[in-house]
């Protein structure tokens, strides 16, 4: 299979480390535009241990970081900058998130960002994650730039 950034690259450009990191693949990336990711969710995930026991579920604000980490990667590679550079994009702000589909173990996460205003400091941009091709959960986010 053919993809824009395997974990190696992604690691140069997120400072998120296990058990943190929730992008495992770039599959298609367009600087300034949009960016697919994917994120492999499988049961040895720290967060099942206690969400839940009986009924492993990822929890939504996990979902909701792991799209505000493709939009990471999506600045970082528009701007030609990393966090080597010093510079770090922050969660700023979260819109009209909804959750559609549980998201559990075995599931595949594909990671669709696209950029809806880019400015120095901050982007604003129009989320969504799918388990095949069914809705998990859609959000605005927004990201600040520091350094």
């Amino acid at each position: 299979m053919k993809y824009a950034m395997g974990i190696q690259e992604i690691l140069k450009y997120l400072p998120h480390r296990f058990p943190f990191l929730l992008i495992d693949r770039v599959i298609e990336i367009k600087e300034g535009e949009s960016l697919i990711a994917l994120k492999n969710v499988t049961m040895n995930e720290a967060q099942f241990v206690g969400h839940f026991p009986d009924r492993p579920i990822m929890p939504g604000v996990l979902i909701l970081e792991a799209m505000a980490q493709a939009g990471g990667v999506l600045a970082y590679k528009s701007s030609n900058t990393s966090p080597q550079d010093g510079v770090i994009y922050l969660f700023a702000g979260i819109d009209n998130a909804r959750f559609r589909r549980v998201v559990e173990p075995g599931d595949q996460l594909r990671l669709e960002v696209k950029v809806l205003r880019a400015r120095s400091e901050m982007w604003k941009l129009d989320c969504a994650a799918y388990v095949g091709d069914e809705l998990a959960c859609s959000a605005e986010l927004l990201s600040a730039r520091r350094g």
